[in-house]
């Protein structure tokens, strides 16, 4: 491991000695506005009656540790799963990712949150950036950030939630972490969309049923920065029953250093997922559509769709199959013009450890790449250094992940 990782794995280490002695410290005691010892005993007995007592205040914390292999039907001399941000490389053992985190909640009785989250790793080194703009000043170390914010609930109608930093992507099904996704590789409609934004969001529940939220972010990628003008964009979120969940999200706003309306990029995201009990499903599509500033002013086009399903066979046991397609029309979004079909089938094993959870992703994944920049990184090398190009790739893939989480009250 080089330099970069060692230094952040002893700071995570540091950190988690940090944690686990603060969970020994007891809670610490709450001291009344005023003293009731000289009251008479009915009248202390009935101001404890009248006040409620205060709700705790929480702080989460944990970290995890994400190793895994994909073995390949490729073989290709550079160990690059071509086009991919996230579990980039085949045919050798990465630690993909490992992160620790601290954060609390903003509440009612403690209206400001905060969360803070460092991360190492392959899935981290190039999720975040352009392959058409310039990264963002100081990308190098921010790079290493998960969600890393400060948050305020605003006493306004239902509840207005201000959160402010990076903080996980409003576009999309999947994460950035693979513990908290329902496979191990994520699909062609996650890489490609942002897996966190840098900027400010603000959410409030409309109904008991319906949420609405609005964010100002840096650009479509949040380690890039392809000109000075913000993407705006809106969720809204609606509980259609006790088991569908219906989002909407639109993000719209300049990708290139042209600014003018007609380069603008519109982006949606939508999504159903109804879970019963043992088996969740869910359906996303998504469209993305931008004019070009090059000759010709030409219209590039993105289209993607994902259909996970997960089923609990019993006690820690799960199996999940999603079939996904992804057409970058203009290779505005992957980089190079193709279209992809990919099947994914997972079998999951999570074993709870007191506050620490082991989690084994077994997967057997296969990609078929069309088009003029499609394909796969193959074996032999069509010269020193260059692998041969196959339109289709088999993977077989073990995720070997250990979580630690833990709460401390005060």
């Amino acid at each position: 491991m080089d330099d970069r990782a060692t230094h952040t794995s002893k700071a995570l280490r540091l950190a988690l000695v940090a944690l686990t002695i603060a969970t020994a410290l007891p809670a610490a005691a709450q001291t009344p506005a005023r003293s009731t010892q000289n009251l008479p005993p009915f009248d202390a007995a009935a101001q404890s009656a009248l006040t409620p007592a205060p709700s705790p205040i929480e702080w989460q914390y944990g970290a995890f540790i994400d190793v895994g292999r994909l073995f390949s039907s490729t073989s290709p001399s550079n160990h690059l799963f071509r086009n991919r941000g996230t579990t980039p490389r085949v045919d050798e053992w990465n630690v993909n990712m490992t992160a620790a985190y601290l954060k609390k909640a903003p509440s009612e009785s403690s209206r400001a949150g905060v969360e803070l989250t460092i991360q190492e790793g392959r899935d981290s080194e190039i999720f975040g950036f352009s392959a058409t703009a310039p990264n963002i000043g100081g990308a190098d170390w921010l790079l290493h950030l998960g969600p890393t914010n400060v948050s305020y609930l605003a006493p306004v109608g239902k509840g207005l939630t201000v959160q402010g930093g990076i903080f996980s992507s409003l576009i999309g099904y999947d994460g950035l972490y693979a513990k908290d996704n329902v496979t191990y590789t994520r699909p062609w409609t996650g890489d490609y969309t942002p897996y966190f934004m840098l900027g400010v969001n603000a959410s409030s529940p409309v109904t008991a049923r319906l949420t609405a939220t609005g964010f100002f972010v840096n650009g479509y990628w949040h380690l890039a920065h392809a000109n000075n003008v913000p993407s705006v964009g809106g969720q809204l979120a609606y509980k259609a029953t006790d088991r569908v969940t219906v989002k909407e999200t639109v993000l719209y706003g300049p990708h290139q250093s042209d600014t003018a309306l007609r380069y603008w990029r519109l982006f949606s995201d939508s999504i159903v997922e109804r879970k019963t009990g043992v088996v969740t499903a869910a359906f996303e599509y998504q469209i993305g559509t931008e004019g070009v500033a090059t000759a010709g002013d030409p219209q590039a086009l993105w289209m993607a769709a994902q259909a996970p399903v997960q089923w609990v066979v019993g006690g820690p046991w799960s199996i999940v199959a999603r079939p996904e397609f992804a057409w970058d029309r203009d290779g505005r979004w992957i980089g190079a013009e193709q279209s992809v079909k990919a099947f994914t089938a997972t079998v999951e094993y999570r074993r709870p450890l007191g506050r620490a959870q082991a989690i084994v992703k077994l997967e057997y994944r296969v990609d078929d790449s069309r088009g003029p920049g499609g394909g796969f990184f193959t074996e032999p090398d069509v010269r020193p250094g260059v692998p041969g190009l196959t339109r289709k790739q088999h993977l077989v893939g073990v995720g070997l992940i250990f979580t630690f989480d833990g709460t401390v009250r005060q």
